[in-house]
């Protein structure tokens, strides 16, 4: 039989890299974290960690011991919010969010779900999807209104996802321009004819995108300012110091700036809502998804279902 402590230990020590490391984080000496990992390999019949001059490798039974050890500990906390709940006299439910998809959705969303449910206390937490997605593993959050670009839900390197994901709707993004640019009356815009420009960053997601669209058409990227508010990049364009790339849901263009659209292929977010995958899903996060996906609607119809 696995034990969980000695799963809970690799898992300390996939972490940290080291043994020395884990076992520092874990209050025990070297030596015990050594001896765990001894145990649970004579247990398995054969190696789970490789230790060299340069930390801690894994071998393959070794990432899939410390797979079901995320998996394990986020049940336990889980069931555990849950008893919580049992003595709080009155259901809980934690939202993450992003911050312009939360002021896009979320009070249409909540206003729905608070008429149906006002027994419920609800808690909100701003977070982006590289946050989010790790607390509703361990249970600190029941529902995520989150984003990805064109790839998939971040996720850490051999991490199984464990994550459910309801498409809510797209985000196209549009460049945004001072209000007397040579391009500010087009209709659209192939962003190649913006090589030249100084760029306004609002989010590193949307600086690795218009990274790899300027190596494509062969011209470095000269970022002006950057930030992690769509808002206040919209502010700086308005000021004059560069164009920016700004999903459709964050534009609040000031009398200083046009909005042109992005020419095919235009950049897409794609925003939806994520719920942990679990044996006893939480008895209010089905409904909170039907209110986020009402709101959606109320907004535009979703406009595809990747």
């Amino acid at each position: 039989m696995i034990d969980v402590q000695r799963l809970r230990v690799l898992r300390a020590v996939a972490e940290h890299g080291s043994f020395n490391r884990a076992a520092a984080a874990l209050l025990l000496t070297p030596s015990a974290v050594s001896q765990h990992i001894a145990v649970l390999e004579r247990s398995l019949g054969r190696p789970v960690a490789i230790r060299s001059t340069r930390g801690v490798t894994l071998t393959e039974p070794g990432r899939l011991l410390v797979e079901a050890a995320e998996t394990i500990s986020a049940e336990i906390d889980h069931v555990r919010r849950q008893i919580d709940r049992l003595d709080a006299g009155r259901p809980r439910l934690t939202v993450a969010t992003f911050t312009s998809g939360g002021r896009f959705l979320l009070p249409g969303a909540l206003d729905r779900f608070v008429a149906a449910h006002p027994e419920v206390e609800l808690t909100v937490r701003e977070s982006e999807p590289e946050t989010a997605l790790p607390m509703l593993r361990r249970g600190e959050a029941d529902v995520a209104l989150t984003y990805r670009f064109d790839g998939p839900l971040p996720v850490r390197p051999g991490e199984r996802p464990g994550i459910d994901w309801t498409p809510l709707m797209d985000d196209p993004l549009s460049v945004v321009l001072p209000r007397g640019h040579r391009l500010a009356g087009r209709t659209g815009v192939d962003l190649g004819e913006l090589a030249a420009e100084r760029w306004v960053l609002g989010c590193m997601k949307t600086e690795a995108y218009l990274r790899r669209h300027a190596e494509r058409a062969g011209f470095d990227l000269d970022v002006a300012a950057s930030t992690t508010d769509y808002f206040f990049a919209q502010s700086l364009v308005a000021a004059g110091v560069g164009v920016s790339l700004v999903p459709k849901v964050s534009l609040d263009p000031a009398p200083g700036v046009a909005v042109v659209d992005v020419e095919p292929p235009r950049p897409v977010r794609h925003i939806g809502v994520a719920t942990p995958r679990r044996r006893r899903p939480h008895p209010q996060a089905a409904a909170f998804v039907a209110a986020l996906t009402a709101a959606a609607e109320a907004h535009r119809p979703p406009l595809s279902r990747i």
